[in-house]
């Protein structure tokens, strides 16, 4: 898949927004963010991606200073490089590992097993943006999932060239 193929095919969308997320931990955010992925068909097998993305995050933690938690996984059962977006409820947060605290915003990202460079390209771009206190607050504040997946979308524009 060239880079312009993929832009064509939106990173992230409305229907992969979580908008006030509750979730007990890490894991079941990743299990609902993941279920969106599953329902829109760019995840095959639910069960097959979730313990990919868990025996990752057990590897390594994924929390990014500023309370973002970045799970993700290179998987077969990923038909395109898709990101989920979690924004918690207001007073809720989730320990991704970060040393700064917990999070607040979840970002599960998915790419196909065979898109290495692609994954590593993905989650450096969208690691440079969410390091600006201005784009986190940016999506915190949009109460809006097509807000925010433009905001993610227009993020990863070194696709487009």
């Amino acid at each position: 898949m060239t880079p312009l193929d993929l832009h064509d095919a939106e990173l992230t969308t409305p229907q992969l927004v979580i908008l006030d997320m509750v979730a007990e931990d890490k894991a079941d955010a990743a299990g609902q963010l993941a279920a969106r992925l599953h329902q829109a068909g760019r995840v095959t097998d639910l069960e097959g991606f979730l313990a990919q993305v868990n025996s990752r995050e057990h590897q390594m933690a994924t929390g990014l200073p500023g309370g973002v938690g970045v799970p993700h996984a290179r998987s077969e059962f990923v038909e395109q490089t898709s990101i989920a977006v979690g924004v918690t409820r207001y007073g809720h947060s989730l320990d991704f590992g970060a040393q700064d605290g917990p999070a607040t915003l979840v970002l599960l990202i998915a790419t196909p097993a065979a898109s290495f460079s692609e994954h590593l390209e993905v989650l450096a771009t969208l690691a440079r943006s969410l390091f600006k206190e201005n784009f986190r607050e940016s999506l915190r504040r949009a109460h809006d999932a097509e807000v925010i997946s433009e905001l993610i979308n227009s993020s990863l524009v070194f696709f487009d060239h």
